[in-house]
């Protein structure tokens, strides 16, 4: 049974009305609170205009600015005939600003985890060798995780590290540790600039699986080639695939 749409009052903050903030944005806040907190979760409705003008005693206009701001920051999506309901944020890559996956959703406001499906030692093929600028037959960590955002499965990423550039990379636990951040930290290896390339294909049974996402639907394919601050020298490839 869906949650009623108006709020008790007695959980219900006052407004500063005698500030400099913005009260739409204060009643945007709270909301915010309250999907972050849990206590208002994916698919849960939200307040209508009418409701929130009178729970916080406020216009309107004022209520109808707070739920266009959950709307505009993805957190929101109203529903013709029906409603506005809690989202969340779809997965966005900036590639103006290169960031590991943990980074990424931290500045979401999300929390960040993986599950560690493989963390292999392998021998590069020819083609992968080429992606990373290695000889043929060269050992490589082959990295794949699930990564998820406030424990939902967002993307699936599968990386390859050259051991003879990262020596013992392969004996760190990777279902705990940000690899942007082991690169950045313990071998002083900033990911500077990516050569990218973004492509629909259809998912695998294990993909969909993995994601949640119907079998074999179209999900954006996302293989980057990353690049250190010395601008000179490969030194790994990542193939993520977005929920």
């Amino acid at each position: 049974m869906p949650k009623p749409q108006s709020q008790p009052v007695s959980t219900i903050r006052p407004l500063d009305k005698s500030g400099f903030i913005p009260l739409y944005y204060q009643i945007q806040r709270a909301l915010m609170e309250k999907i972050h907190s849990g206590e208002l979760s994916t698919g849960d409705p939200l307040a209508s205009e009418e409701e929130l003008a009178r729970i916080y005693q406020v216009s309107r206009m004022t209520a109808r600015q707070a739920l266009h701001g959950l709307k505009t920051s993805g957190f929101a999506i109203s529903q013709k005939g029906r409603g506005t309901f809690v989202t969340r944020p779809k997965l966005e890559k900036n590639i103006m600003h290169l960031r590991g996956f943990t980074e990424d959703m931290k500045h979401l406001g999300m929390v960040p985890s993986s599950k560690l499906i493989e963390q292999t030692v392998v021998k590069a093929t020819a083609e992968l060798a080429e992606q990373l600028k290695v000889e043929t037959g060269e050992v490589v960590m082959r990295l794949r995780r699930l990564r998820l955002a406030d424990g939902i499965p967002m993307a699936l990423e599968i990386s390859h590290i050259p051991l003879k550039q990262f020596p013992g990379l392969e004996k760190i636990n990777f279902a705990r540790q940000s690899l942007y951040f082991v690169l950045r930290e313990t071998f002083g290896v900033r990911v500077a600039w990516a050569d990218e390339v973004i492509e629909a294909l259809p998912a695998t049974r294990e993909e969909s699986d993995l994601l949640t996402i119907p079998k074999k639907a179209k999900d954006p394919f996302h293989l980057a080639d990353n690049y250190d601050d010395r601008r000179d020298a490969n030194r790994g490839c990542v193939l993520s695939i977005p929920r």
